[in-house]
């Protein structure tokens, strides 16, 4: 068999493959290399460790969201790049967690704040009113991906079949109820669906923030 040229970027890319495949736990270096079909002692020339590839991974999910630009308009660059951040997180369910346990930050993730931050104050926003900003939005996105994750249904589909399922009692719960007949039931309601509206409401209220509402 031909010997593998190894890379940093095919080392993180199988790395993703394997927490892919079997979650964060599965990622070692002995996983790793054997997914490349070399030994483990052959990644240890591009990457110190495993602590220093979980690193680095951090850094490869940064990667691949798309950044604003700096000096275009705010609210549609930051609708963008927090759409472009659910998909990655949904595409790869190991990344939230990592990306927000790992202490070294990487040339990506650095680049990727200060594009972020820049966007925004370019926007006309504060120092900080865009460290604001940017964790509200955040906190949404990872929140949402989160949800997403844990929901005991397909959050892509509909959700009347599950909530027919549920035994809710109409008189102890009449707001629910009332959500639930009025939104789900009968309708083509789809968990999914509802992140635009609610980024919509995030980005509405720091546009008033920023006029000085």
């Amino acid at each position: 068999m031909a010997r593998v040229a190894l890379t940093s970027e095919k080392i993180l890319d199988a790395a993703a493959g394997v927490a892919d495949d079997g979650g964060l736990a599965a990622v070692s270096m002995r996983n790793v290399g054997r997914r490349l079909g070399v030994e483990a002692m052959s990644l240890y020339h591009h990457v110190a460790n495993k602590e220093a590839l979980l690193d680095q991974l951090a850094d490869w999910v940064f990667a691949r969201i798309e950044l604003p630009v700096v000096g275009d308009p705010w609210r549609p660059a930051m609708a963008a790049r927090a759409a472009s951040a659910r998909t990655v997180l949904a595409a790869h369910p190991w990344a939230l967690g990592l990306v927000e346990s790992r202490r070294t930050p990487g040339p990506a993730l650095l680049h990727h704040h200060d594009t972020v931050l820049g966007c925004l104050r370019a926007g006309g926003f504060s120092v900080a009113l865009a460290s604001q900003a940017f964790a509200a939005i955040d906190s949404y996105v990872y929140g949402f991906v989160l949800t997403e994750q844990r929901l005991p249904f397909d959050a892509a589909g509909e959700a009347g079949a599950f909530v027919a399922d549920v035994d809710l009692p109409v008189g102890d719960h009449p707001h629910l109820a009332e959500m639930v007949d009025e939104i789900v039931m009968g309708g083509d309601y789809r968990f999914a669906d509802q992140f635009d509206d609610g980024l919509e409401l995030i980005l509405d209220g720091l546009e008033r923030r920023l006029g000085g509402d």
